[in-house]
């Protein structure tokens, strides 16, 4: 599909996982022992990071055991919090495989191989049986995906009776257009965002009861950016136009243009 070939080609990067382990080597930290908390400012590659995801966690309030799809779970960041912090299996789904390679090696070193896996898939076709997960998890992975209504019949096939989606999803705000460049596209060509109330009602459609629906705009803004932003999976992926990007997404937050939700729904 050209559409995935865009984003990937948008998302893509090689050398990912050599090039975080050259920052933690750095940064003074043991190759040999890291830890969730060491990798957050490179795998947790969402607005408000590590804190968001735990947030997310406690809003849905998971618990152990629980299997665990995260679809656009990217290098894995999550994935791996899920595991430690709440004894969760978690398989992710990305379209990018370098990103996949990056998140299954760092995976790998810090041990967690039996609880989490990861495999390079389209969004849109989840290469899973009916109702094989408790949780279809999603931080920051729809904006680039038009039809949404196929991305969240796929969610609602893959949960069982009662499972929950969880998600933090960046949505249009009432002043529109978005300004670009964002980070997850550079025009309008590979955006696609819906307003709050929409998506609401198009999660509702698809058979999920809404159980909770928090806007977290400003408190993920609030949580600060690093000092040195260019050592993040921000300036990794952006580079040069990291500093634009942050520019425009600010002012995509304080004119209206953005806003960012916390929500979590189960299958009826």
């Amino acid at each position: 599909m050209l559409q995935n070939a865009a984003i990937k080609n948008h998302w893509n990067r090689d050398g990912l996982v050599q090039e975080i382990l050259r920052k933690m080597a750095e940064s003074g930290k043991s190759l040999d022992s890291l830890t969730i908390d060491d990798l957050a400012p490179f795998d947790q590659f969402h607005g408000g990071g590590k804190n968001s995801t735990i947030r997310l966690a406690r809003l849905a309030k998971l618990e152990r055991g629980m299997r665990v799809l995260d679809v656009g779970g990217g290098l894995g960041g999550p994935a791996r919090t899920l595991a430690t912090e709440y004894g969760c299996t978690v398989a992710t789904l990305d379209l990018a495989d370098s990103y996949v390679e990056a998140a299954a090696r760092l995976t790998e070193r810090l041990g967690l191989s039996g609880q989490v896996v990861h495999q390079v898939g389209d969004a849109l076709a989840l290469p899973f049986k009916d109702a094989s997960f408790d949780v279809v998890w999603t931080q920051n992975t729809g904006m680039n995906i038009a039809d949404k209504e196929t991305l969240y019949e796929g969610f609602y096939r893959a949960l069982r009776k009662n499972g929950l989606l969880v998600l933090q999803e960046p949505m249009a705000g009432r002043v529109q257009p978005l300004i670009f460049p964002v980070m997850w596209a550079n025009d309008e060509a590979s955006s696609f965002l819906r307003s709050p109330e929409d998506m609401c009602a198009l999660m509702e459609r698809a058979g999920f009861r809404l159980k909770a629906w928090e806007d977290v705009t400003e408190e993920l803004a609030a949580v600060g950016s690093a000092p040195d932003p260019a050592s993040t999976i921000q300036g990794l992926v952006a580079g040069q136009a990291l500093a634009t990007m942050t520019e425009t997404s600010r002012r995509n937050r304080v004119e209206g243009r953005i806003v960012v939700i916390q929500a979590v729904l189960e299958k009826e």
